[in-house]
């Protein structure tokens, strides 16, 4: 599960070790040290509760793209590996300076192309999908050009002038080799189908996205029993990929101590534990390949009286935005509920102490279509997914974040977990 905690640890030495080695390099950073407390030993595994998406899920999906793209007028959306290749296809591709890439097209037959020498990997995880003798899969040799292939497996369907959407997580080298390719075709974004699928969840994917968001806060709570002041942030990590692993999900979460709470995503100085200070928690796990995204701040011991208002005032902000976020609503609207509590408060105008938006789309992705910021008219429905998380954050004393997930239903909205009673008992 890429975070952001990969992102402050692994900085200083990606360009040394490359892009492949960070998982591995993270995860040897992340060995607990023993004996473990009592309440990260206690920890029961959820993951038998995960029950995976089918087959017949993702053809339903695969439909519903090719509807989406024929009300949008496309003839059809390129996308390589990446979470929208496997909410479509189920077909997990690691991505490299060679084309590996599949075109679900609005009429006729889906088409994938790939290096020739990775065509028996790709045709057994093919066989294992909704695309099962509903794709052909055309291959190039290390000396051709995969472009001119794509052109050609797009005119031989019929499809020689109009739209093709590119996923939005293409590299450009690949969607621009294809318009060289194919100069009559023109290249347009595929986020109406791609996020047109994705923003609506099924039921299943709400029943997944609450057991990650559920097993992560299980993690949270017997974290917070374990810590003690003098941990250093270090250990305090560990603790919480251990939680999870033992959970069963792949997660983690970065901690963050005191005035280095007041940077929304934290720092990348070593910190201390410390007694009446805060501490802030963030990120989560997956379930299924379902993300949960939760935030959880409060301090061990003794919180001030600005402590503890700025946590009320951020604990009202957060019920604000969960109570306007209903079906029809705007976006925006919700970012508004909930900023406009922080400001009457005394911590505006606008972004001064509350520096983000709202909220995010999330599901497979941590952060995905649509967003809860201003300017979004979209329109709330149900079954979108969001985080909740408003925050104070005050420069050179420390920040509060409060976020939970939260999914629209037809008469309002529901958070995934409970809000954070207090900043001394953060759990409820």
């Amino acid at each position: 599960m890429s975070s952001r905690r990969d992102f402050l640890r692994v900085t200083g030495s990606a360009a040394a070790v490359g892009l492949v080695g960070v998982p591995e390099l993270a995860s040897q950073e992340q060995q607990p040290s023993s004996p473990l407390p009592p309440s990260i030993v206690e920890l029961p595994s959820m993951r038998s509760q995960a029950k995976p998406i089918t087959v017949d899920e993702r053809k339903q999906r695969v439909e519903r793209a090719r509807e989406l793209m024929r009300r949008n007028n496309l003839g059809g959306v390129f996308m390589i590996g990446g979470t929208s290749l496997v909410y479509f296809t189920g077909i997990r591709w690691w991505n490299s300076e060679r084309l590996g890439a599949l075109v679900l097209m609005a009429n006729g037959k889906h088409f994938f192309v790939a290096p020739a020498f990775e065509e028996l990997r790709l045709r057994e995880q093919v066989a294992q999908g909704p695309l099962a003798g509903e794709a052909d899969v055309l291959t190039w040799q290390e000396d051709e050009d995969p472009y001119a292939l794509v052109a050609r497996g797009l005119r031989d369907r019929g499809f020689t002038t109009g739209e093709l959407g590119i996923e939005e997580r293409t590299t450009y080298v690949f969607s621009d080799g294809i318009a060289k390719a194919a100069p009559a075709i023109k290249m347009v974004s595929g986020t109406p189908v791609t996020a047109g699928c994705r923003m609506i969840k099924s039921a299943h994917e709400i029943e997944l996205m609450q057991l990650a968001n559920s097993a992560t806060l299980k993690v949270y709570e017997a974290v917070w029993k374990a810590l003690k002041p003098g941990m250093k942030q270090d250990d305090a990590e560990n603790l919480l990929s251990e939680g999870f692993r033992r959970i069963g999900f792949p997660g983690e979460a970065s901690v963050q101590v005191g005035k280095y709470t007041a940077n929304p995503h934290g720092s990348l100085t070593p910190q201390v534990l410390e007694e009446g200070t805060i501490i802030m928690i963030d990120d989560g796990c997956r379930a299924e390949g379902y993300s949960s995204d939760i935030t959880r701040t409060f301090v061990i011991g003794k919180a001030t009286d600005k402590m503890k208002r700025i946590f009320d005032l951020v604990h009202q902000a957060q019920a604000a935005a969960l109570q306007a976020a209903r079906p029809g609503q705007q976006c925006q609207s919700v970012d508004a509920a909930a900023r406009k509590v922080i400001s009457d408060g005394g911590y505006g105008p606008d972004y001064k102490y509350f520096g983000h938006r709202l909220g995010h789309g999330i599901g497979m992705d941590g952060h995905e279509w649509t967003y809860l910021v201003r300017g979004n008219t979209t329109k709330l429905a149900p079954n979108m997914c969001f985080s909740d998380e408003p925050g104070v954050y005050i420069q050179g004393e420390f920040g509060v974040r409060l976020e939970d997930c939260m999914h629209i239903t037809a008469d309002g909205a529901r958070l995934f977990t409970p809000q954070s009673p207090s900043i001394e008992e953060p759990f409820a």
